[in-house]
């Protein structure tokens, strides 16, 4: 392997990924690891800070022995967002384990502050609305609930961080705290006009801006590895930090309104870029999709499914399948779900109906049901929660999204897309670019290097097949569990 390549790593919820990616967006070495996920009490989520970083450090090593010869001339990462590290300044150790996106522990938190109408004046600032999902309410609950937390906080001994900080400071030996705009503005901290941490957000939901990091730049450069901290020579740039949805938009090149993306991963994201931050009425967020250096911000508009492509784990495990391509070809074994809906509210429902409350149930089974409607009833909520952010978004931005570029785990399935498209009315585009999020910061940090030009990947199209009456059948009976399962949370 000659000439100049980027290390790329992806650092998901369920898996880890480092990839070896030429100038031209080819990829020519991978390496994958699984994330164990902990699920200690009803609605809560975490992983371990340490095992986090323990995967990626030795995913760097794997990447790098496939390929001994290769001249690595940067590091691009790209991060599970909204998942928080509360860890020791001086150790460099963890003090509580990571508290992931999923999460519902601060639900109470978010209750209060909407019960105390600060909901308006915390979206207007951060372009969020007030949700488990966001971290700041989390970061909160950390330092109450760890003795002596918040005093060490305002002592100056702790820092916090989204998982791209916490990689940071690992790979940098603990020189620098820093993050990227995308992060901080998925954090409910960042002020979306200034671009800085907000002061009355900090207070808000009682977090020391001391503890926060620096932020920079998406590309502009994070200092560089720290020696003896992985198989990478010492100085190695890191060059760009991304969230990983942020990162996927940039794989599918857009940056311009009319086109939206999803990733379907363990949760769903879609997102479109905006020419100015966006306004939603419809259950969105604000976000910054990204910040180059000496560039205006890019921003975007965006949907967050709680739980999406988990949903087919879950069906695969309570079906008790093998795996998850099983569960496809027993949904592809009937015609229809059989009246049956799934609604996967597993942790709560997240945009555009924001219900932490709601719970996961199966509807409209007869003693006809059988496991294969209830497998094609699970794929189906995948499509169907992503059409309901999509008519939100249509709804925001005034214009007519016509077509899907779709990535991510889950997007793979053909029977998915093609259900994707029947259900939306919409075309569905998927590019090969099987890891979007790695190959998203990959072509930015090629970019930034000056590499030359970036391969057009190839595409496969699914054009809706579904007569409308039936799609507009079961979208129906779709409403109709949705309001169940909110019933379903309620006090």
């Amino acid at each position: 392997m000659t000439g100049p390549v980027i290390l790329a790593i992806d650092q998901g919820t369920t898996n880890s990924k480092a990839l070896l990616v030429a100038p031209d967006g080819s990829v020519l070495a991978m390496r994958a690891r699984p994330m164990p996920v902990d699920y200690p009490r009803p609605g809560w989520a975490e992983q371990s800070a340490t095992a986090i970083w323990d995967a990626v450090a030795g995913l760097i090593a794997e990447v790098v022995a496939a390929a001994p010869g290769a001249e690595i001339a940067a590091l691009a990462l790209s991060n599970q967002r909204e998942t928080i590290v509360l860890w020791d300044a001086a150790t460099g150790e963890p003090i509580a384990p990571a508290v992931i996106w999923q999460c519902q522990r601060s639900v109470d938190r978010c209750r209060a502050l909407r019960d105390a109408g600060l909901e308006e004046e915390i979206a207007a600032r951060s372009g969020l609305g007030v949700d488990p999902l966001f971290p700041a309410a989390k970061i909160g609950w950390l330092l109450d609930a760890i003795p002596g937390a918040r005093a060490r906080a305002a002592r100056g001994e702790l820092r916090c961080g989204t998982v791209d900080s916490w990689l940071l400071w690992n790979l940098s030996g603990g020189t620098l705290h820093a993050t990227d705009p995308s992060n901080a503005s998925r954090t409910q901290l960042f002020n979306l006009e200034s671009r800085t941490w907000d002061e009355r957000l900090a207070e808000i939901f009682a977090v020391p801006p001391a503890l926060l990091p620096r932020i920079l730049p998406s590309d502009g450069g994070f200092g560089s590895v720290a020696a003896g901290r992985t198989a990478l020579p010492a100085g190695t740039p890191i060059r760009v930090m991304l969230g990983d949805s942020h990162a996927a938009l940039f794989a599918h090149g857009i940056a311009a309104p009319g086109r939206v993306k999803a990733t379907i991963g363990t949760g769903s994201s879609l997102m479109a870029a905006t020419a100015a931050r966006p306004q939603s009425t419809h259950g969105l967020s604000a976000t910054v999709a990204w910040q180059r250096a000496e560039a205006a911000p890019q921003y975007a508009i965006e949907g967050n499914i709680s739980v999406s492509g988990h949903a087919a784990a879950f069906a695969t495990a309570l079906l008790g399948l093998a795996d998850e391509a099983e569960l496809t070809r027993l949904a592809a074994s009937v015609p229809d779900s059989g009246g049956a809906v799934f609604v996967p509210a597993l942790a709560g429902l997240g945009a555009p109906h924001w219900q932490p409350g709601a719970r996961g149930l199966i509807a409209g089974m007869t003693l006809g049901t059988r496991p294969a409607h209830v497998a094609r009833a699970t794929l189906e909520a995948i499509a169907l929660q992503i059409g309901d952010v999509l008519d939100a978004m249509e709804a925001d931005l005034g214009l007519r999204l016509a077509e899907l570029s779709i990535d991510g785990g889950a997007a793979r399935s053909d029977f998915l897309a093609q259900r994707l498209a029947d259900l939306t009315g919409r075309a569905v585009v998927r590019p090969d670019i099987a890891e979007a999020s790695a190959l998203g910061v990959a072509r930015m940090a090629a970019e930034a290097l000056g590499f030359g030009a970036w391969r057009t990947p190839d595409a496969a199209r699914f054009e809706p097949q579904l007569a409308a009456d039936r799609r507009d059948a079961i979208r129906r009976r779709w409403r109709t569990a949705l309001a169940a399962a909110v019933a379903a949370g309620a006090p």
